[in-house]
């Protein structure tokens, strides 16, 4: 650790010292150089959305203004600088993150340290906190010493492992500062999806605008809102026009997981504590992955790591307690042990990841601006590492003019191409060979019958046609039928003996082969193998008693069959032969 970062990190404890005069809540944290680089470019997007309904920014727009916003608020000239486009909407913007967020820089904290008390033990200068932030000195050259050796393939591989251990880092002292910081909305952008949840751009976006109205933090409103769906009951429950119901699945696992470890927190030991807090994320993120996993190698190194820093903390502040209360009468309870067994037993280990906290803030800043701006892309897709630009801008909102998905236009083109037909004729068990052409129009068939309003039913046994009128009953009709059914033979034939078994297979047999239609008052009959062109002809010759098709030659009927082999489907023959009987 160089003396510049030890400078800071002795700056950071004197504040916690003095937290009560200089802050206004206990749980307030401190944004690290990275940090206030991103909440200056998401500040910087904001303001151009604005004036320019794009929330984008550039990355040379970004380090120029970074530099021109510190040594403004560190009241140092900057020679021949030009003041920023937009500079003060931006200086507002990015205030007024962090006051929302309930965190400081490292610029607010030094100034509210010195405008306390001027002969205070920082021995730290504004040129020095500036060189530091901004990563121009030498003291960021302990973190990184490898950027001077030239790249080999070994080189590559360790500066890849680096970078993905920074990541993993992140995200697990993110999930340490939401839970001592609910208010930290940058903290929850980087773990709502990690590990995946579904709570994609969708999610945060609709998120980011409920918060925006209601004028609460993320994960407040994201609490508040599983709250009332499962304590709320009917009538406080949100309605169901709430874009925020489209993803509940994944907002309640997140708060009942950020539950699960402020349930832990409350463990009175806090070494016990604190360590149960790290493994329950360790085994949080690597849930379905496998262990020899890049990304679970990384978890289980930098859990490691900060386990033995919380107990190191931990040990120290109970040596200091105990320290101090040497010659304290033994009729006063220690201060470590006032809030055993009362609801803020776990203050012992939040101010220990407090301390974590802080010594994370004061590490130097990563060099590459670019790396920290835009993110690693790499990451965000193989382990859904976010990047903060891509997830706070919202979406594109689809209007009326723009097409609509794929999926919707195929759906829409399938039913305009599908033909509703309308079962009308019922047909044999070779009806899916007859060609549709040769059907004839129904509604023609139904108009040379509409003067006589009667319809036809064959008889057998030598009865008579039963008739019907048109305002014949339905019940009627069908009792009609039901007496009258027969079995046209195939040849146009009429069987004369329609009693015994034969009869009743031929009714079987033919209740497939003819239809009444009621409603159309007609009546389309069909044998098994004649064309639907005989219909006509056929309800003509029913209406006389006798039938006419018996007197007419063999000739004759063989030249219709003939006809009606012309009709059929190649194949079909060969069908009806095997499948007569």
């Amino acid at each position: 650790m160089s003396y510049i970062q030890q400078s800071i990190l002795n700056m950071i404890k004197y504040f916690r010292r003095k937290l009560s005069a200089l802050a206004d809540c206990e749980r307030t944290t401190v944004c690290g150089a990275d940090g206030m680089l991103l909440v200056l470019q998401l500040a910087m997007a904001d303001v151009n959305k604005q004036f320019t309904g794009e929330f984008t920014v550039l990355l040379s727009d970004v380090v120029a203004t970074w530099k021109y916003l510190l040594h403004d608020k560190l009241d140092l000239r900057l020679e021949d600088a030009e003041i920023p486009e937009n500079y003060v909407e931006r200086r507002k913007a990015y205030d007024l993150f962090l006051k929302s967020s309930n965190m400081l820089d490292l610029i607010d904290i030094y100034q509210k340290c010195m405008a306390l008390d001027s002969e205070t033990d920082i021995t730290l200068s504004p040129i020095q906190l500036l060189t530091f932030i901004s990563g121009d000195s030498h003291c960021s050259e302990d973190k990184d010493p490898m950027l001077a050796i030239p790249s080999t393939p070994s080189n590559r591989h360790n500066k890849d492992k680096a970078k993905l251990l920074l990541s993993v880092k992140r995200i697990i002292c993110s999930y340490l500062k939401l839970m001592v910081n609910s208010k930290n909305d940058l903290a929850l952008a980087y773990i709502l999806n990690v590990p995946d949840r579904v709570l994609g751009r969708d999610a945060f976006t609709d998120l980011k605008h409920a918060a925006r109205s209601k004028q609460m933090s993320l994960f407040l409103v994201a609490t508040s809102f599983i709250r009332s769906i499962e304590l709320g009951g009917k009538g406080y429950a949100p309605s169901e026009s709430d874009p925020l119901r489209r993803h509940i699945k994944g907002l309640t696992k997140f708060v009942h997981f950020i539950d699960t470890l402020n349930e832990i927190l409350e463990i009175q030991n806090p070494r016990i504590a604190a360590g149960q807090i790290l493994s329950t994320i360790k085994m949080h993120l690597m849930k379905g992955q496998s262990s020899g996993n890049p990304f679970c190698l990384a978890a289980v190194e930098v859990i490691q790591d900060l386990d033995l820093r919380i107990k190191n903390i931990i040990n120290f502040q109970h040596e200091a307690v105990d320290t101090s209360t040497t010659g304290i009468s033994p009729a006063r309870p220690k201060l470590h042990a006032i809030n055993h067994g009362t609801a803020s037993c776990g203050r012992e280990t939040v101010k220990a990841l407090i301390i974590l906290l802080d010594e994370e803030a004061a590490n130097p800043p990563n060099k590459n601006k670019a790396e920290v701006l835009c993110g690693d892309e790499e990451n965000e897709i193989s382990y859904g590492v976010p990047s903060m630009l891509t997830l706070f801008r919202s979406p594109e909102q689809s209007t009326g003019s723009s097409p609509k998905s794929l999926k919707e236009r195929v759906k829409k083109s399938l039913e305009k191409r599908e033909v509703k037909m309308k079962q009308n004729l019922i047909r044999s068990q070779f009806a899916c060979t007859y060609k549709e052409e040769h059907f004839p129009n129904l509604s023609r068939v139904s108009a040379c019958h509409s003067a006589s309003k009667l319809v036809s039913v064959l008889c057998f046994d030598d009865e008579p046609a039963a008739v019907s009128s048109h305002t014949t009953e339905n019940a009627n009709s069908r009792r009609a039928l039901g007496l009258g059914s027969g079995n046209v033979h195939k040849r146009g034939s009429v069987h004369e003996k329609g009693t015994g078994k034969s009869s009743k297979q031929s009714e079987s047999r033919n209740s497939k082969r003819k239809q009444v239609d009621l409603n159309g008052e007609t009546i389309d009959s069909i044998t098994e193998n004649e064309p639907p062109q005989k219909t006509i002809k056929w309800l003509e010759a029913s209406k006389n008693p006798q039938n006419k098709w018996d007197s007419k030659p063999a000739a004759t009927r063989k030249g219709s069959r003939s006809s009606v082999k012309n009709n059929l489907i190649a194949g079909q023959a060969k069908l009806t032969t095997f499948f007569r009987l």
